[in-house]
């Protein structure tokens, strides 16, 4: 009979030691907020949601661990299970999580170690995942991508400046990013033979392994672009933009009684709810108990743009129910047309329907959301990332609603409101036939998809998002878009979505 052998605990080791004065902060960059959370959270997330990651230790820079125990207490990191402080070098931080990572594990018991800088908040569930497979065979592993630049080595003439002595084949050259992973004896043994060197100095640790254990192969796993690190004030804005732009996943519930265990008993308003996907989120919210207020223009005479009938409405189903939970928007117009030749009126509409109104949902919605800790849900269009001719006035305002969105998110979050924002791709409703027309069949996305996942968004504790909604996913009629392969393909071919 075959022993079953227990797999090797697998430790993230977050490398949070930088101080941000490359990037001109006053703060570790690590601390400074992206997409309406700190970098460092982002990261952290990744890795507590990554099935192959047991735990997570993270290295902070000295005088910042107070920061970085808000943030996961507030987050609930059930992974973490240690911040402690970093050294004053690379080479010594390293040497602390090695010590860390010795605690509790049994004589001759050896263990998996992902090293990460937390500064590269945009990391991926496949590269984590192919690096704790890649120790199933190798003692050490990188992860890297091709250079798209062709690299010189230089060499300094005095006064001169820099002339090039070499220019390497690029086809041979990688860029390093992280995690690099380990057998927990084998990082450690370079360590320990690296410490016989007085001249020891290393900034990443595949090359302490490379040098002082130079028989041991190490493995390269296939990066990705977009895991960027976050060093030069552009990268703060790269990565936000980045963020923007990426899909995020709603995690759906189990089964229908889970739908009806979650809502029953909810109240949830619905702005825009008269038709089309407003309509499917009332109805679908109702079949699983809600208490739900589906409000429109044609059917409550609900006037969006106009702030009274909004508290009104919001007056009512809390005086009614006691409680107001989810707050969703979805109420829009579509003008087609060149701007030089839009009437005042055609204007002033857009602006106070498409944005104005929204605002005024947030704003009134705050003390009920606030409450319940719930959700402000709001919806943006395809049209967001770039803006289309003839409908300027949609796609910038729909832009606004992202930023919006953001915005909350982070000032809210104190509170314990969400806010997340719905992107679905061309969708058959009434507002698009009324701009476009019958349009061929099958090419558009059915509201009921997007209703339901704006549904699984309201329901789960995502903050701050911008989901998209395909159609590509042939079982759902929805795909939730989870990568940012999709998300940055999907800025080249949005050409009308709405």
């Amino acid at each position: 009979m075959s022993q079953h052998i227990a797999k090797p605990r697998t430790t993230a080791v977050i490398l949070a030691g930088g101080t941000g004065q490359r990037v001109g902060l006053s703060i570790p960059k690590q601390l400074l907020k992206i997409a309406g959370k700190a970098v460092i959270e982002h990261t952290l997330t990744t890795f507590e949601n990554a099935d192959s990651i047991d735990d997570i230790i993270v290295l902070m820079a000295p005088g910042y661990v107070p920061d970085i125990e808000k943030i996961v207490a507030k987050a609930g990191f059930k992974k973490v299970s240690k911040i402690i402080e970093g050294g004053a070098t690379r080479n010594e931080t390293t040497e602390r999580a090695i010590s860390a990572l010795g605690e509790g594990l049994a004589e001759g018991e050896d263990a998996n170690v992902l090293f990460h800088d937390a500064v590269r908040p945009l990391l991926s569930q496949r590269v984590i995942d192919d690096c704790v497979t890649a120790l199933e065979r190798y003692q050490a592993v990188d992860v890297a991508i091709p250079s798209a630049d062709t690299i010189i080595v230089t060499r300094t003439h005095g006064e001169d400046g820099e002339f090039i002595t070499e220019i390497p084949d690029r086809s041979r050259l990688r860029r390093g990013q992280t995690p690099q992973a380990f057998k927990l004896s084998t990082i450690r043994r370079a360590y320990e033979v690296a410490a016989g060197d007085p001249n020891f100095q290393a900034t990443d640790d595949c090359s302490v392994v490379l040098r002082y254990l130079p028989d041991v192969p190490i493995h390269v796993v296939a990066g990705d672009e977009y895991n960027m690190k976050v060093t030069q004030p552009v990268d703060v804005f790269i990565a936000d933009k980045l963020f923007q732009l990426a899909s995020t996943a709603a995690p759906e519930q189990v089964s229908e009684e889970a739908y009806r265990e979650l809502l029953t008993g909810k109240t949830v308003v619905v702005f825009g709810g008269s038709y089309g996907i407003g309509k499917d989120i009332a109805e679908l919210a109702e079949s699983y108990g809600a208490s739900v207020y589906a409000l429109g223009r044609s059917t409550t005479g609900t006037h969006v743009e106009n702030p009274e009938e909004v508290d009104d409405a919001l007056s009512k189903a809390y005086a009614e129910t006691g409680r107001i939970d989810y707050v969703v928007n979805t109420a829009g117009v579509l003008r087609i047309g060149k701007l030089a030749e839009t009437d005042n009126a055609t204007i002033e509409e857009a602006l106070k329907v498409n944005y104005l109104a929204p605002v005024q949902i947030a704003r009134s919605s705050y003390k009920y959301l606030s409450e319940t800790k719930g959700q402000l849900l709001l919806y943006t269009s395809s049209s967001y990332t770039r803006g289309r001719a003839e409908y300027s006035l949609y796609s910038s305002t729909k832009a606004a609603m992202v930023n919006l969105t953001q915005a909350l998110s982070d000032e809210w979050a104190g509170d314990g409101i969400r806010v997340n924002c719905i992107n679905p791709e061309r969708t058959a409703t009434p507002m698009r036939t009324k701009a476009f027309g019958q349009e061929p069949a099958g090419s558009l996305l059915s509201s009921e998809a997007v209703a339901r996942t704006s549904l699984d968004v309201l329901l789960s504790e995502l903050t701050g998002h911008v989901i998209d909604v395909r159609q590509q996913d042939p079982t759902a009629g929805a795909a939730r878009a989870s990568g940012f392969e999709q998300a940055l393909a999907s800025v080249l071919d949005r050409q009308d979505g709405v």
